[in-house]
């Protein structure tokens, strides 16, 4: 059996400081290396927030949230931020990537960020990921001239930048045509089956959901599902 990559043990999160709001209720989840998992569940039901403190972007309540074996709740702000850039990479809806910059210098932005500093071997990097999710041709294309599909492109080679052990994809195709989520959605099984990166995907597709290996369902906090799947396609 694969090592875990992430273990959750008892996660709580709370909001508010005189009026106090439970958005999650003593989450315990394991994901292992190599897994394709899908994160489902309604609007407010917490998956947000969940991959917030997945990928160390807040702290739980109460709870451990411990990665590649690190317990997080140990670390301080510079540590959470190094484990961070060391263990998971993110790809977002709305691909965050910076407009004024081309395709292959925003997938060195976390390579400049870990090392605080450019270095001749990062633009070999940037390209080589650019040309395994088809756009080696596109390397110094300003990103506002590229598709969306092009530009969720870029934004999974950025978040493969740095090798993660994991990769949190939030609705990585909520914004895109049915075939562009389609060739999307299969690049990130690639990367799964041929580099082992582990993926948690949060999608309200159903389609694409029938494509993991596991599907995990979440409501109101709490998680009520968390099953293997017999996936129907790659």
């Amino acid at each position: 059996m694969a090592e875990p990559v992430l273990q959750l043990e008892g996660v709580v999160k709370d909001y508010g400081a005189a009026v106090r709001t439970r958005v999650l209720h003593g989450l315990d989840l394991t994901v292992r290396a190599g897994e394709f998992t899908a994160l489902i569940g309604p609007s407010g039901s917490g998956k947000s927030t969940l991959l917030n403190l997945i990928g160390l972007l807040d702290r739980p309540t109460a709870g451990r949230v411990v990665l590649a074996g690190q317990d997080t709740g140990a670390l301080d702000d510079d540590g959470l931020t190094g484990c961070r850039g060391r263990t998971v990479g993110f790809v977002f809806q709305f691909h965050h990537l910076l407009p004024e910059f081309s395709a292959i210098e925003n997938v060195m932005i976390p390579m400049m960020a870990a090392r605080g500093r450019s270095a001749p071997d990062m633009p070999e990097c940037a390209g080589h990921l650019l040309g395994q999710v088809g756009l080696g041709g596109f390397l110094h294309r300003k990103v506002t001239l590229l598709s969306g599909g092009q530009q969720q492109r870029v934004a999974i080679a950025r978040a493969l930048a740095m090798a993660p052990r994991m990769v949190l994809a939030d609705e990585p195709t909520g914004n895109l045509d049915t075939h562009s989520a389609d060739e999307i959605f299969t690049l990130l099984r690639q990367f799964n089956v041929k580099a082992g990166t582990t993926f948690l995907v949060v999608t309200h597709d159903p389609r694409l959901a029938a494509r993991c290996d596991r599907i995990v369902e979440l409501v109101d906090g709490r998680i009520v599902s968390d099953r293997p799947n017999r996936r129907e396609g790659p």
